[in-house]
């Protein structure tokens, strides 16, 4: 019997389905077919949830039962890790991907960039080891902490936080990041407090239509630059892995009068990019 397939779980933090088919990746798009799904919430926090519950990003499929569409989305762990008989009752009953990988025999960690998903939070259940990164923008830093053995197989999650506001690449100085009234101080702080919402009036001149077109400009600039980081990491991840792309939520850059993500109900905070396959 072959061995069970490594695991990668990215996150593309706030990056929403458009930003991405904008950057035309190309690297990332050799694991397979891109989707538009939906995320299951417009928050990191509750959004990472679901995804650790083994919910990927959904399709918002018509004339099917909800019973039905969560059992043939669980068989698709199947083809993630290269087993034959995981099914819906696999995951009970904590419900929790981490807990049953353990029980697979898998080693699970995750480096996570933002900090409402820091080790203290309730997401850091099933794990072997859950780091913060030291800087939120970072994935390039993410690798070398990343190993593989032949004694066990690995799940990663890893959390990015490049297209997360302020969109900033590693090597930009903080000084040249985006400043916007409002927002950057407390993201200073813990970003997540911050996420978004209705622009009041006496902030429209800060949000003006071209300051929202430039930050836009910079999340799908930060899906490039993760392109090339993803290259190093499949250069790094044995063939036997099977890697999982997609975002927590969408963005906001303006439309309707909303920023950010969180507090907003609005398709683009919800439509996210999502592709997965398996390296040869």
């Amino acid at each position: 019997m072959p061995a069970p397939n490594n695991y990668i779980l990215i996150v593309l933090d706030s990056c929403r389905y458009d930003s991405f088919t904008a950057a035309r990746p190309k690297v990332m798009r050799k694991l397979g077919p891109l989707e538009k799904r939906w995320s299951w919430a417009s928050w990191t926090a509750p959004s990472h949830y679901n995804l650790l519950m083994g919910l990927m990003p959904h399709s918002s499929p018509r004339n099917i039962l909800a019973t039905e569409y969560y059992q043939r989305e669980f068989l698709k762990f199947n083809a993630r890790l290269g087993l034959k008989n995981l099914d819906f009752k696999s995951f009970l009953p904590r419900m929790y991907l981490p807990v049953l990988l353990r029980k697979l025999g898998y080693r699970t960690r995750a480096l996570v960039s933002l900090p409402v998903l820091n080790p203290a939070t309730i997401l850091n259940t099933g794990f072997d080891s859950w780091d913060l990164m030291e800087r939120h923008n970072d994935m390039r830093a993410m690798l070398p902490k990343m190993t593989f053995s032949d004694d066990a197989p690995a799940f990663w999650l890893l959390n990015t936080g490049e297209t997360h506001y302020p969109y900033a690449l590693p090597g930009e100085p903080p000084g040249e990041w985006p400043k916007v009234s409002g927002v950057h101080g407390v993201f200073r702080h813990l970003d997540e407090l911050i996420v978004g919402g209705k622009l009041p009036p006496t902030n429209r001149g800060t949000f003006s239509a071209a300051k929202l077109a430039a930050l836009r400009g910079r999340q799908i600039e930060a899906v490039r630059y993760l392109d090339q980081v993803v290259e190093e990491l499949f250069d790094l991840a044995p063939k036997n892995t099977y890697i999982t792309i997609t975002s927590d939520h969408g963005e906001l850059f303006g439309e309707d009068g909303y920023f950010g993500h969180g507090p907003i109900q609005h398709e683009k905070v919800l439509e996210v990019p999502f592709l997965e396959g398996r390296l040869r």
